[in-house]
């Protein structure tokens, strides 16, 4: 498995935090590279950009990133171009949000 795949996985144990479902499957995660040099970079939005959670979401990103075996150095980056939207979570996250709020 290619060490870009292992961060994909390890990045689905990060969860946005006020919706409760994991930024893979938002669809928060644009891009992932890493060198040869074992620098990760993560390309990556928020669900809004005011977001006050922020901080805390690239720090577990970091940290998930970090953990992957080969993984020397991380930076995330937070771009707001393409524009998050519903429309990039898969379905699991939707059956996931859906399920939470019949729970309410």
């Amino acid at each position: 498995m290619k060490i870009e795949d292992k961060i994909w996985s390890a990045l689905e144990d990060v969860l946005d935090p006020e919706v409760g479902v994991n930024i893979v499957d938002l669809g928060l995660v644009y891009e992932i590279k890493v060198d040869d040099a074992g620098r990760a970079h993560v390309e990556m939005t928020l669900t809004i950009p005011q977001c006050p959670l922020a901080d805390e979401i690239v720090k577990n990103v970091k940290e998930a990133t970090a953990a992957v075996s080969g993984v020397k150095e991380v930076d995330v980056a937070l771009v707001w171009e393409p524009k998050w939207s519903p429309a990039r979570m898969n379905d699991r996250a939707r059956e996931e949000i859906r399920a939470r709020r019949s729970l309410v």
